[in-house]
């Protein structure tokens, strides 16, 4: 009997060593400073610097406060994307300096976020469990970003600490899943000079930073020049500033300044624009007042009278500056941020709450300036997306970035798959009517930015992110929205198209804009005769020149003719020669 248990115990021992060895994860680790190009994001000068996660080049040092250099090696707006379809990751690092600080936390002051995107460009946030000690460690568990498609590799942004200087970092990845580094983005930056608050503090993580809130909203680079006590609107920085040709400047500096007289203060505001406006004149400046001016229920009169007297030098700089007649320069109010007394930690300094008023405030206003305008349906709103498994949405935006500097379009296809997948340059991984394609537009520089499963916001989100910046089009068609129809109503397609060729015309001013009908699908041809109509009359309403080529695709009752189409939606070879055909009047001149 003995003997017997001996025996059971043994069993048991092995077969739970088994299991346990079973369920044994071995990962993979991954380095960025070491991912062969260069990955981190929010850089402005990213091959020049010393360490890998500082935010100036080392030839700075000489010429910066050394302040403002020592601050430089904190990471702050720092960010990593990536791609993966790991279920979990985690990730470790070491950082120089206190984990925490007496009014802002560890996660904010050390700590990492980890943010992605799902197949409709929605952000999601992945909640790690964390381990502050000589090596942090952040664990990601059980991460599912889309049940509707499972097993996918899709995109990350991994967000650095605030108030620190990380000395290395390395992401593990389980074996057998995959993992890619993503290039920087090839777009130009928002560029913000700031003080402690642009830096972060005091954020409760670096996801909440407001700089980091906005960079997810306009999905643009964001480079964060905020330096604790030190944002002094220096002429060292505002040099190094001006190397970097910008998308917009941000100098939001007031709450520094409070020491300075008025009169030093409208000298370094003055010296600040104009020397950005003499290498980057048509880029422009956004100066932003002190958040904390007039918010009522603050009790320190002391404090008050001090952030209203450095709006007003502010306000009256701004008032001379356009009397001078300097061309894009705009002010973003104290009243426009929006603080109350549940927007700080100390009076000062935000808390997620204030960060968030600033993000708003912010996104509104730069909008407005970069001509980057939403509404209120998801037509309106530009986004990303990764619905399509066939391609890289992403790289094909990247490709489309090289190919217009390199060989101007004289015609640009705006669409979706029923172009991307047709023929023609960028190259698709398909090609359905690449004979129709070489033979008829081809010849007329026709260039094809169509993007399989993509949208009315998608394309939005792109014409916003310059696939059509840098060159004069003699003709744009745009032919998007059968994707919207099971997720929108017809108006809602009508306001997302009104919104995407009115950014059209802003970019591209003197082309000749055709809009589209949509082509004719199966089981949809009565609800898209009718759309096409509502898209005929827009065209009518904001000046451009409406086309259908797609009611050569139908049948004598009205419906697609099935001999044209390869899925009841995408033409066959037979039907893009039609199209081509149908199209070439059109575009010739």
């Amino acid at each position: 009997m003995k003997r017997i248990s001996i025996l059971i115990l043994l069993f048991f021992c092995f077969f739970c060593t088994a299991s346990f060895s079973q369920t044994t994860v071995t990962y993979k680790w991954l380095d960025p400073a070491k991912a062969g190009f260069p990955v981190i994001e929010g850089q402005a000068w990213p091959t020049e610097t010393t360490v890998a996660y500082d935010r100036f080049p080392a030839r700075a040092q000489k010429g910066l406060n050394p302040n403002v250099w020592n601050i430089s090696h904190s990471s702050a707006g720092l960010y990593i994307k990536f791609k993966t379809d790991a279920p979990n990751l985690v990730i470790r690092y070491k950082v120089k300096g206190d984990f925490a600080m007496s009014h802002m936390p560890a996660t904010g002051v050390s700590g990492l976020d980890l943010y992605a995107l799902d197949p409709n460009g929605k952000w999601c946030l992945a909640p790690g469990s964390f381990s502050f000690k000589d090596t942090i460690t952040y664990r990601f568990s059980n991460i599912q970003v889309s049940a509707a498609f499972p097993g996918r590799s899709y995109e990350y942004r991994l967000f650095l600490p605030l108030y620190n200087s990380v000395s290395w970092l390395e992401i593990g990845v389980p074996d057998g899943n995959i993992f890619n580094f993503m290039p920087l983005s090839k777009e130009k930056p928002v560029l913000v000079y700031g003080t402690s608050i642009a830096q972060g503090g005091c954020a409760s993580r670096p996801g909440l930073a407001w700089t980091a809130i906005l960079q997810r909203a306009l999905d643009r680079p964001l480079v964060n020049l905020g330096f604790s006590g030190t944002g002094l609107l220096e002429k060292s920085v505002i040099d190094l500033m001006a190397e970097i040709d910008a998308k917009i400047y941000v100098l939001d500096c007031m709450p520094n300044l409070i020491s300075f007289s008025d009169q030093e203060i409208e000298k370094r505001l003055l010296a600040s624009v104009q020397s950005l406006k003499e290498t980057h004149p048509l880029v422009p400046i956004l100066l932003v007042e002190h958040s904390e001016g007039n918010v009522d229920g603050m009790l320190d009169t002391g404090r008050t009278a001090g952030y209203n007297r450095v709006n007003k030098v502010l306000g009256l700089t701004y008032s001379k500056l356009i009397a001078a007649g300097t061309k894009s320069v705009y002010l973003l109010t104290n009243k426009e941020i929006g603080f109350d007394i549940n927007s700080t930690v100390d009076g000062l300094h935000p808390n997620d709450v204030g960060m968030q008023k600033y993000a708003i405030a912010y996104e509104k206003t730069i909008r407005i300036i970069i001509n980057e305008p939403t509404g209120k349906y998801s037509t309106t709103v530009p986004v990303v997306q990764s619905r399509d498994g066939y391609y890289d949405w992403r790289n094909r935006h990247s490709e489309i970035l090289t190919l217009i500097k390199t060989d101007s379009p004289k015609i640009v296809f705006l669409g979706n798959s029923i172009l991307n997948y047709w023929g023609g340059i960028p190259k698709a991984p398909l090609a359905r009517g690449a004979n129709s394609w070489n033979n008829y537009l081809e010849p007329l520089g026709v260039k094809n930015f169509g993007f399989g499963w993509d949208q009315v916001e998608n394309v939005l989100w792109r014409v916003y992110h310059e696939e059509i910046d840098g060159f004069n089009a003699d003709k744009v068609m745009v032919m998007i929205g059968t994707n919207n129809l099971s997720g929108n109503s017809d108006q809602e397609i009508i306001d997302g198209l009104k919104l995407l060729v009115q950014a059209v015309k802003v970019r591209q001013p003197k082309t000749e804009i055709l809009l589209s009908g949509l082509l004719p699908r199966r089981a949809q041809e009565k609800r898209i005769e009718v759309l096409n109509k509502a898209i005929s009359k827009l065209a009518t309403q904001i000046r451009v020149r409406f086309i259908n080529p797609g009611k050569l695709l139908l049948d004598s009752a009205g419906n697609i003719d099935e001999s044209l189409f390869g899925d009841g939606l995408h033409p066959n070879e037979t039907g893009y020669q039609k199209l081509a055909i149908a199209l070439v009047p059109y575009l010739k001149k």
